[in-house]
């Protein structure tokens, strides 16, 4: 997100958040879902800029920021929203993924039934294991330790019933060759959330804002020039 940072920078005060485990910033203590990553944003907004800010968050930081425009807890901290194929409305699955689901289920049945004495060397066993690697995502796999189960805690938390509580302007981007997040999932957002656009990015895939910059940057400046 640093090159649409730098892009609005000489208009407007900008901040590069890395999120726990991303970047500078270093893993958190334990797994994190999306409250504790909405919580940490949130004390930052208010220790660092002491204002109602912009978000502008792409994928997963998107979901959290939908999070915290849908909470009267958090809300106050956000101004408006532009999120670039954000993630949060649950997807539609494919039989393959249910059946890799179905497999890890299986797999850890026998391990949770084991003494809790001796559960954690077996589980950490099986998730380094052949098999396990072979179940899981590209992104699961990506991840370690900590990581991965934060990994698993955010990436499973959907916003579909919380949308509608989301009273800031919103402007979204979506690449047509987004094979992360459908066209569907975006339509959902759209029609969810009151005040809210859509710009679809012709050829763009997941990374949007790196696929096509400029195209992005001109939708911000005239979304933060004219909402």
């Amino acid at each position: 997100m640093r090159p649409l940072a730098e892009g609005l920078s000489d208009a407007y005060r900008t901040y590069a958040v890395d999120l726990p485990g991303h970047g500078g910033s270093p893993p958190p203590p334990e797994p994190w879902g999306v409250i504790e990553h909405a919580q940490v944003l949130r004390d930052y907004i208010r220790t660092r800029i002491q204002s109602s800010v912009t978000v502008v968050g792409h994928s997963n930081g998107g979901r959290i920021a939908l999070y915290m425009a849908s909470q009267p807890d958090f809300s106050s901290s956000i101004d408006r929203l532009a999120l670039i194929s954000p993630s949060g409305v649950e997807p539609e699955r494919s039989w393959a993924y249910h059946l890799r689901s179905g497999l890890a289920t299986a797999l850890k049945a026998p391990v949770q039934a084991l003494p809790s004495s001796v559960q954690p060397p077996v589980e950490d066993w099986l998730r380094h294991s052949l098999v396990w690697r072979l179940l899981g995502s590209a992104d699961y796999n990506a991840q370690e330790g900590i990581m991965r189960e934060t990994f698993v805690k955010t990436v499973n938390y959907h916003l579909d019933g919380e949308l509608r509580q989301i009273q800031v302007p919103t402007l979204l981007f979506w690449g047509t060759e987004d094979d992360a997040v459908s066209r569907r999932q975006m339509e959902v957002m759209e029609t969810a959330i009151d005040d809210c656009g859509l710009v679809e990015l012709e050829g763009a895939g997941h990374f949007g804002y790196l696929d096509q910059p400029e195209p992005v940057l001109s939708g911000l400046r005239h979304f933060l020039e004219n909402s």
